[in-house]
């Protein structure tokens, strides 16, 4: 049903368009069935007539129907839709992934890459919007943490927060969610099967057009437990 609904809000137009250049047919169709029982004088040209006259006319309801159907979806149903119905979402599993530990592929492609230098400043961060308050640039974290933070812009979506070892791009994706949170919880890090070293942890938001705001990246260093 979601698909359905965003097929309908995709091709509002075009399916408007479609209707219409179908209603112009059916209905000159109509227009001259009609004309022609009218006129009809023997009863079996009554009878053709009347056939195509009401051929016609189911034709022409029907699209009249499909046109009051897709205007009122669209303008009462649609609109009051959750969000994360118009967003597409294929590379996150909120269900399977809410431990936010890494699965064993992204540890070891991890494992295989160059250890980079670490920055001592976060970037993209938007205060009251897209921010991260724990951990701070810098800090160093061990074992299980709670990330906090604010996710809050217009039109929100959902959001999620990756990891990745400095200087590289292969961002892992430890857990999402779908409610806006200001200062507060975000979600869990268990770093306890990270190699000890520099990484970058960045928050990544998503509006409900499916458009990818800005990441707030903030570098961080991981540490054995004692």
């Amino acid at each position: 049903m979601a698909d359905f609904y965003k097929f309908l809000a995709s091709y509002e137009v075009l399916i408007y368009i479609v209707l219409a250049i179908g209603g112009l047919f059916s209905f000159r169709w109509l227009w001259r069935s009609w004309r022609e029982w009218r006129v009809a004088v023997f009863s079996l040209e009554r009878e053709f007539s009347a056939r195509r006259l009401g051929r016609s006319t189911a034709i022409s309801v029907l699209i009249v129907l499909l046109f009051c159907a897709e205007f009122f979806l669209a303008t009462f149903i649609i609109p009051g839709l959750p969000a994360d119905v118009f967003v597409s979402t294929p590379t996150l599993d909120f269900i399977s992934t809410p431990t936010g530990t890494l699965s064993p592929e992204m540890m070891t492609q991890f494992a295989n890459l160059p250890a980079g230098t670490q920055s001592v400043a976060n970037a993209g961060c938007v205060p009251n919007q897209i921010d991260l308050t724990f951990p701070q640039p810098g800090d160093e974290i061990r074992g299980a943490i709670e990330l906090t933070g604010t996710v809050n812009i217009p039109n929100f979506g959902f959001y999620k927060y990756e990891v990745a070892p400095v200087g590289s791009d292969t961002w892992a994706t430890i857990a999402a969610g779908r409610t806006v949170v200001n200062d507060g919880p975000l979600g869990r890090w268990d770093t306890t099967a990270l190699t000890p070293g520099d990484y970058q942890l960045r928050l990544v938001v998503v509006d409900n057009q499916g458009s990818i705001l800005p990441a707030c990246v903030v570098p961080v260093r991981v540490v054995p437990l004692q």
